[in-house]
Formats: C-alpha cells, structure tokens, sequence
C-alpha cells in the first residue's frame, strides 16, 4: 500500500506540475497577447489624438484668421464697466487707458407714477458714436429733479445746464454720451446715472482720436 501511495503521489504531482506548467506556458502568452493588443490601442489612440488635434489646431487658425479680418481698421473704443477702464485701439496697440466712471446700477421709482422706474446702468453691447458735440449743454430729465427733490419743471429752458459735461460729448444712442465730468475724484467708481465720464485730458485724447462712426463696445 505504501508503494501504491508513493506511485499514486508522484502521479499526481507530475500532473500537477503538467497543469502547472500550462497554466504558465497560457499565461504568459496571454500576458504578451494582451500587451501587443494594448499596444496596439495606444497607438491607435494615440493617432485619433493627434488628428484631433491637428483640427483643433487648424479651426482655431481659421477662426483667429476669421476674428482678425472682422476688427476694426481704424481706432474703437472699448468699456470695462467692471473695472471702470476706457480704451481707445487700433488693431492689438492702445492708444488710451483711461479710467472713467461708468453707472451705478442704482434704481429710482417716480413718486407721484409707480409705473416709472428709472435704473442707471452703462448699457452694454456693440455701439458707434453718433455724435460729437462741442461744450455739451445739459438738458436735465425728470428723474434729475427728482433726485433733488424739486419738482419737473414745465419749462423746457428751466432744464439746460452748462459747463456740466466738459468740452466734449459723444453720444451714442439713447441719451447716453462720453463727456467730461467736474468729479473727478469719483472716477474709477460705478456713480454715474449710465452716462461714461472722463477726465478733461483724457476727453480731448478721445476727441482727436475719434469721429463719428467710431466702433464702441462696452461690456
């Protein structure tokens, strides 16, 4: 029986180690299968990358291309109403930063007319100067009276104010205008009731630099 054991242990061991042996011829074929099958992904995946690439690549020339033929060719003006910063460009060269004082964002409702709401934002978008005025009058609204708490005068000639809006004023739609201010030591502040104020130097640069028709953005 000892010998019928001993027979029937090396039996299964030479089995074991057959298996064993197959085990790990199979697994190390498997092992270098796998690795030229994730080889041959990366490189794959790697040429989808760089395709990918070479098109972004070639869209973001096109657009930077497309972008620069729709600027401006003379000078424009641009607004920061965050920062309270003017510039006047041509092409990428500045010509004027300038720091101004833009709208307060504030609200006034009309006492007597519930249904009258006035709020003093700078509005943002794409404009154009429309006009260039020459020692700008003021010609107060209602809503000016009634944050003096006087009442709306009948008569318009009770509305005019010079030497208000410095030497110049551009207008660009709607009743808001680019002009000079007497606070000055307000500027660089949201204050204004949607109009943009400059200093009187900075306003004559402004005025040699543009025309009627001049590009302006403010955002």
């Amino acid at each position: 029986m000892t010998r019928t054991i001993g027979r029937s242990t090396r039996g299964a061991a030479s089995a074991v180690v057959l298996v064993v042996t197959a085990l790990a011829a199979g697994l190390v074929v498997y092992q270098f299968g796998g690795s030229h099958e994730v080889e041959s992904r990366i490189l794959a995946a790697g040429s989808r990358h760089a395709v990918s690439l070479a098109r972004l690549r070639a869209q973001h020339a096109a657009l930077k291309q497309h972008l620069a033929s729709q600027a401006p060719t003379g000078a424009y003006i641009v607004v920061d109403t965050a920062r309270n910063r003017l510039y006047v460009k041509r092409r990428d060269a500045v010509l004027l930063n300038a720091v101004v004082s833009t709208g307060s964002g504030t609200m006034l409702d009309h006492p007597d007319q519930p249904e009258r709401r006035w709020v003093f934002d700078t509005p943002r978008g794409a404009f154009a100067v429309q006009s260039k005025l020459i020692n700008p009058a003021w010609v107060k609204p209602d809503w000016a009276f009634l944050e003096e708490g006087r009442m709306i005068p009948a008569n318009a000639a009770e509305r005019v104010e010079t030497g208000i809006l410095g030497e110049y004023a551009f207008g660009f739609g709607n009743g808001y205008f680019i002009h000079g201010t007497l606070y000055t030591r307000l500027l660089g502040r949201n204050v204004t009731h949607g109009c943009i104020r400059l200093n009187d130097d900075d306003l004559r640069t402004v005025n040699q630099l543009a025309d009627i028709g001049t590009p302006l953005i403010i955002f």
